[in-house]
């Protein structure tokens, strides 16, 4: 039998026992971090010119070019690295990366300083957090505050797992505090330290026809790591918690609660904001998944730099 242990953080996860015999688990498509797109982009010459290589959780092949990314392969994962072009300048951000594991590979996410020199002179330096998601993200950027409208969160889904299950490592500097760092202002301090992030979310999503998108949440999962892990802890299994959970103990509404800042791709072709309006009957069928592992935690331009999550073969229970 094995037993699930209870995480030392502020999370919603709980203590649950599966037997081998009464456990279902299916991979998620990618989700064994085996196969990705490896993309090379000359950046503008105005900040140096430089050849990136950035990297994409897909189909094995190589991209040469400038080229705005989508999902090869039949892959659900989307990265925080991007191609951005704004103001006609090409520039590129890389805190994903394939990384060995067990003979095989993984994926590794970092928060770290994206600094660059316009024409030589001019520093800017940006902090930037590793993520990987389900869905896709719209290239190229083109502008600081486009971001998260260019996302596609989640993934078309339907069942109910009862628990998330993965390989997982961390580390964190453990730092008291985050910084946060726009490029455009200068560094300033965010008040408690900083963690990995794992968060889960199954949605019943419905289209008007305007193309506005509500939800409601039908199950939740968040999971918060804050300590450095000495080694690689496998088979990390999560209960899906399922209906309002906002009596449950350990319940944390800035995490888990209800949500309406993600943007989702609508039947016109558009990404509009998904509005949760509120908590689905225990027993309902979502519409949509959410997967998101984070290096850091805050929103855009907060964490604290060396922060890595390394994850691999992403599974669900039932």
């Amino acid at each position: 039998m094995l037993t699930i242990k209870r995480q030392a953080l502020s999370c919603l996860t709980s203590i649950i026992a599966l037997t081998a015999a009464s456990e279902k688990v299916v991979p998620l498509r990618y989700g064994d971090m085996e196969h990705w797109t490896t993309r090379h982009i000359k950046e503008s010459s105005v900040i140096g010119g430089k050849e990136k290589t950035l990297y994409e959780i897909g189909v094995d092949t190589v991209i040469e070019g400038n080229i705005p990314y989508r999902n090869l392969g039949g892959s659900p994962w989307g990265t925080s690295n991007v191609m951005a072009k704004v103001a006609g300048v090409v520039k590129t951000n890389c805190c994903v990366y394939p990384d060995p594991h067990k003979g095989g590979k993984c994926v590794k996410m970092t928060t770290h300083i994206e600094s660059l020199k316009v024409l030589g002179l001019v520093n800017i330096n940006v902090l930037a957090a590793g993520s990987i998601f389900l869905g896709d993200m719209k290239e190229p950027i083109t502008g600081t505050k486009d971001g998260p409208k260019c996302l596609n969160w989640g993934i078309p889904f339907t069942q109910r797992p009862k628990a998330l299950r993965y390989d997982y490592k961390f580390y964190t500097p453990g730092t008291p505090n985050r910084i946060k760092q726009t490029g455009f202002s200068r560094k300033t301090t965010v008040a408690g330290p900083d963690y990995g992030i794992a968060i889960l979310l199954l949605q019943k999503r419905s289209e008007d026809s305007a193309g506005n998108i509500t939800a409601k949440r039908v199950g939740t999962l968040v999971v918060k790591y804050s300590k450095s892990t000495p080694a690689w802890v496998d088979n990390a299994t999560y209960e899906i918690h399922y209906g309002d959970i906002t009596g449950a103990p350990g319940y944390d509404a800035s995490l888990m609660g209800l949500r309406s800042v993600d943007f989702a791709r609508n039947s016109k072709g558009v990404n509009v904001p998904v509005k949760e309006t509120g908590w689905a009957a225990p027993d309902e069928k979502p519409t949509h998944m959410l997967l998101q592992f984070s290096s850091s935690h805050g929103g855009a331009f907060i964490g604290t730099p060396g922060n890595t999550l390394w994850i691999d073969n992403v599974r669900l229970v039932y």
